[in-house]
């Protein structure tokens, strides 16, 4: 399995920490009810995780994922819910029975892992019949910012060789229906939904979120080890990211590509 690229900066985990199953994974509260069962897998810090275990309590929740420091987060994320365990899981052979779970749930995991195809189908092995694998992953591709400061056109040419580089694909929303085929589901529901950063609070802290792991996170040190830019080079698109957030008409959108698979 491929290191994950951003690590675990605060830069990082400050925009893991705003996600909720509101802002993140509205696509799927329509098949959440009480007493399903529940893999988050990749769950980081644990706030999509808990609003999941809300939802379908008393049903259990497994929030899974590759590290085990970022569970210490997500432990804290659901202290307050009697229905949630801790797991460390590689998504591409998951510790879990056939039919294990009700409902699989993976968000801005795919994009990072060396084989989504596999990792869907081990998400698909452990859903139940008629069961839930449900993902969503941005598509960098298809992100969209105004204005454009020149600081900012390294951006993504830098982090599109960092992620590649680590094994991951940044374009992974658009891809996600092709993956979920290719792992032999046939009933695969599509949809997309954004994110949008236009207010002056919004765009000061996205900004110290991509700009600042641009030169604080593992992202830089990647950048860097590989070849791809100098830290002179990061500074410059840190700069670039910190004058778009001081633009009045600053605005910026995280497009999302999501999928409903039925086991």
């Amino acid at each position: 399995m491929p290191a994950y690229t951003h690590g675990h900066h605060e830069s990082v985990l400050s925009s893991h920490q705003w996600r909720t199953v509101e802002n993140s994974a509205a696509y799927l509260i329509e098949h959440l009810r009480p007493g399903l069962s529940v893999l988050d897998v990749g769950c980081g810090p644990g706030t999509i995780t808990a609003g999941l275990a809300e939802r379908v309590a008393p049903g259990r929740v497994v929030a899974a994922d590759a590290a085990e420091s970022v569970l210490d987060e997500a432990r804290k994320s659901t202290a307050a819910l009697a229905n949630v365990e801790f797991a460390v899981a590689d998504v591409h052979a998951l510790d879990y029975p056939d039919g294990a779970f009700d409902i699989v749930h993976a968000h801005q995991v795919l994009q990072h892992v060396a084989d989504p195809v596999q990792a869907l189908r081990e998400m698909r092995r452990v859903t139940r019949p008629g069961g839930i694998v449900a993902a969503r992953d941005a598509d960098f591709g298809a992100m969209a910012w105004y204005p454009n400061p020149p600081g900012m056109d390294a951006w993504l040419p830098v982090y599109y060789k960092v992620a590649r580089g680590n094994g991951g694909e940044p374009d992974a929303g658009r891809r996600l229906v092709s993956w979920a085929r290719a792992a032999g589901f046939t009933d695969v529901t599509a949809s997309a939904s954004c994110w949008c950063y236009a207010t002056p609070e919004e765009r000061e802290w996205w900004s110290e979120s991509w700009g600042g792991r641009m030169v604080r996170s593992s992202v830089a040190d990647h950048a860097v080890a590989g070849g791809h830019a100098t830290r002179d080079d990061l500074e410059r698109v840190y700069a670039g990211w910190k004058e778009w957030a001081a633009a009045d008409d600053g605005w910026f959108a995280v497009t999302h590509g999501e999928v409903i698979c039925r086991a």
